[in-house]
């Protein structure tokens, strides 16, 4: 009986106290989430209004002038919506600048404030000021091989909001 007790003991014991040092320590030094999903695509082309068009017709997306909005519901948060804008661009546009690739990715973040923080003192390039709006606040990073990234810290409510006032139905 002593044999199988003991160890036992010890195995539960060193579970909990695992637990409890995790607790403890964990919290503050837990890294925190940086990016929780992705915001938008973007990408370059001759026509965007032809190309709006043509996904709407062949892909059924409903396409608003600024593109397609995907709505979904968050993995965290089953309760909580999420958007994801799909956007095309005239080819001619400077808003992917530095880069000189014909695409740009928004990734979602938890806290774009703090990130930022977090990201300078990796050394990587920031390219603006956080801007704030009612549906959330973005920032732009450049990566190693140039791409520029668009990171939207979200207020979907207010997304959804904004899309409504404009008549915007999402795709689903």
């Amino acid at each position: 009986m002593k044999r199988i007790l003991f160890p036992a003991l010890a195995l539960i014991t060193s579970f909990g106290l695992g637990f409890s040092a995790k607790e403890l320590v964990g919290k503050d030094q837990a890294k925190p989430k940086r990016v929780t999903g992705i915001g938008g695509i973007f990408f370059k082309c001759k026509d965007p209004k032809k190309i709006r068009e043509w996904y709407a017709q062949h892909l059924d997306l409903n396409v608003n002038d600024y593109g397609s909005v995907f709505e979904w519901y968050q993995g965290a948060d089953s309760t909580r919506k999420g958007f994801t804008q799909w956007s095309p661009f005239k080819e001619t546009t400077k808003y992917f600048a530095p880069s000189e690739k014909d695409f740009m990715i928004n990734y979602r973040v938890a806290d774009l404030s703090r990130l930022v923080e977090q990201l300078k003192t990796e050394g990587v390039t920031v390219l603006d000021t956080i801007e704030s709006y009612s549906y959330g606040k973005f920032v732009h990073i450049m990566d190693i091989e140039g791409n520029k990234i668009e990171l939207w810290e979200a207020n979907d409510i207010e997304f959804e909001r904004l899309g409504q006032s404009m008549g915007s139905t999402t795709t689903k």
